[in-house]
């Protein structure tokens, strides 16, 4: 996806007597390129620790040998990074193989519980953590940099961008701890069944919240009418989308040639019956009274309440027949029983498959994957080659072991790939270079200021439309005719500034005065020598895809920097670092 970069930068003046400035300039050169606009019916509980998963590879093409470039592709699409103990195991390993471990792999400790390791649920805490988003952003953060199962946060990041929950929406005691369930959530069911994870995320606390199925009651007789929000995003977002689609993703046309709705406003009326009366469930609440200043009190409740799956409260619950998307749900059914039928009918539907899997192609693959991919991806959500649809661990394995993410020929289409998130770029900073914190508390905020930072922070989507949309298409972008690239709503002239700005800072610097700091302790012993410098970040960081126009330009700025003491060799790994990381073949993802 050769939107970032026209033309190639120019070269860069090493003239300054501070080559670490005139790194960043550099780096600003090569970026400032760039542009654009603004399962079952019953749930069961997973093991969060993973269960072994068995793939069918008949359909993909194995490769007698996976080269060192091959292995680190793969990598950076199915996880955050490629280090070098990850490239040798793909290789022994192949991939199906790898993934196949990676599925049950630990995943180490749970957001919810990090939190009250850190001590953030303890209610008499000075600080007030329970009203505070903060420790939502730590908690993420650590998962992201730092937990033992990559392939698991990665596919959990990825669905937290469908099903949408974001701490700027929360506004409740213990938000962070309701936002670090939903992570576990996505988390637990990221290698489970998609139907089972549709109904964990509909009772999920925070999602109750969010979207107002909490305390959402009945019509009153009165003029009141139940709360469509969830009703809407359900299916709009989470499932079958606005217009039918065929197997392969794209739009079924009625004889006029014109789009088919998938759902009209009495679909959304009559299923947002089937979420009333369900509220939080406050059996293990133990409040705590405490002193506020200049007086009075206030009643905090314990944080149980924000891992527990919503329940039926007092006789809030619809007894109406519900008609929507072809079904009715009987009057006076039960509300577990509605729940049921209306989730069944929406994972059942015959748009859900390619809605869901198009959608994961682009957050981990491509923004513009065929319709033939789509559509051999949508058949194993279907039917997973053992009868059971929604399967994800085999839904994300024909993802990355298809022959249009493994293969070579979207190295050298312009309409392939994918421009890398921000967030994104920060884990792979952290990963690949050996990011610690020391005090281990890591606290990485909300870096969602464009012109300073990153402009994008896991959790913190401004709207539940995630922080862009699949159909985006930048404005006076030469794209062809139908492509998208999501991604670019991200991108305008402030955010190209503030990301390389920051970024410099903290590739240097690290994070939160220094606690969060990388190592580089591999980088640092090529530091004398840049072409083998340049050579392992581009294979590492870009899959071997830097161009060579691209290390032409690195390696004069490198070679123009002193490499003698100590000091001298961690700028240039730190110009390099830079260099690479605002490069247009690192930021568009092959």
């Amino acid at each position: 996806m050769d939107v970032y970069a026209t033309s190639d930068p120019p070269a860069p003046s090493v003239s300054s007597t501070t080559a670490w400035a005139t790194a960043a300039i550099s780096a600003a050169s090569l970026a400032a390129c760039g542009g654009g606009g603004g399962a079952s019916s019953t749930v069961a509980t997973p093991v969060i620790a993973g269960t072994t998963v068995t793939l069918n590879t008949s359909g993909y093409t194995q490769l007698a040998s996976i080269t060192d470039a091959q292995a680190s592709r793969f990598l950076l699409q199915a996880q955050f990074s490629a280090s070098d103990a990850d490239i040798a195991a793909v290789r022994s390993q192949g991939y199906a193989h790898w993934l196949e471990r990676q599925m049950a792999q630990s995943s180490g400790m749970l957001g919810w519980d990090w939190l009250n390791a850190q001590g953030y649920g303890d209610v008499n805490n000075s600080s007030n953590f329970f009203d505070s988003t903060s420790p939502g952003d730590f908690m993420v953060w650590s998962q992201l940099m730092a937990a033992p199962d990559p392939l698991r946060k990665r596919m959990a990041l990825a669905l937290s961008e469908i099903m949408v929950v974001s701490l700027n929406g929360l506004d409740f005691s213990w938000r962070s701890h309701a936002a670090a369930h939903y992570w576990d959530t996505l988390n637990t069911y990221a290698f489970g069944n998609y139907r089972d994870l549709l109904q964990a995320i509909t009772l999920n606390v925070a999602m109750g919240y969010y979207l107002n199925t909490k305390g959402n009651k009945k019509a009153d007789g009165r003029g009141s009418q139940p709360d469509e929000n969830y009703a809407r995003e359900v299916m709009q977002l989470f499932t079958i989308g606005l217009v039918e689609q065929n197997p392969d993703g794209t739009a079924r046309l009625d004889g006029n040639g014109n789009k088919i709705d998938t759902y009209g406003a009495s679909d959304v009326s009559n299923l947002a019956q089937v979420f009333t009366g369900w509220d939080l469930d406050q059996s293990q609440n133990q409040p705590t009274t405490l002193s506020q200043t200049g007086g009075g009190t206030r009643t905090i409740p314990s944080t149980h309440f924000t891992r527990l799956p919503l329940v039926q409260v007092g006789n809030n619950h619809s007894t109406l027949a519900s008609s929507f998307l072809g079904i009715t749900v009987p009057a006076n059914t039960a509300a577990s029983e509605a729940l049921r039928l209306a989730l069944d009918r929406l994972f059942n539907h015959a748009n859900t498959a390619p809605f869901v899997s198009k959608q994961l192609i682009q957050r981990l693959v491509t923004s513009n994957p065929t319709a033939a991919y789509v559509q051999r991806v949508a058949a194993v959500f279907a039917d997973n080659g053992a009868g059971v649809r929604g399967s994800l661990p085999h839904v994300l394995a024909a993802i990355l072991l298809d022959d249009e993410a493994r293969g070579p020929a979207g190295l050298s289409d312009p309409s392939y790939g994918r421009l890398r998130e921000p967030m994104l770029r920060l884990v792979q900073w952290g990963r690949s270079f050996g990011a610690a914190s020391a005090s281990g508390s890591w606290k990485i905020g909300d870096l969602s200021n464009a012109g300073t930072q990153l402009g994008q922070s896991p959790l913190r989507s401004p709207t539940v439309f995630n922080f862009f949309r699949p159909g985006y298409v930048p404005p006076a972008t030469a794209l062809a005719a139908g492509a998208v690239a999501p991604e670019f709503q991200l991108v305008n002239e402030s955010s190209v500034g503030g990301y390389l700005n920051y970024l410099q800072g903290v590739i240097a610097n690290g994070i939160n005065g220094g606690d969060i700091r990388a190592s580089y302790s591999g980088e640092l012993a090529l530091a004398t020598d840049a072409t083998a410098l340049l050579a392992k970040l581009n294979l590492r960081l870009c899959a071997g895809q830097l161009s060579a126009a691209s290390q032409s330009l690195i390696l004069t700025a490198l070679n123009a920097m002193a490499s003698s003491t100590d000091a001298q060799k961690r700028n240039r790994v730190y110009a390099a670092v830079l260099l690479v990381m605002a490069s247009s073949d690192y930021l568009v993802q092959k």
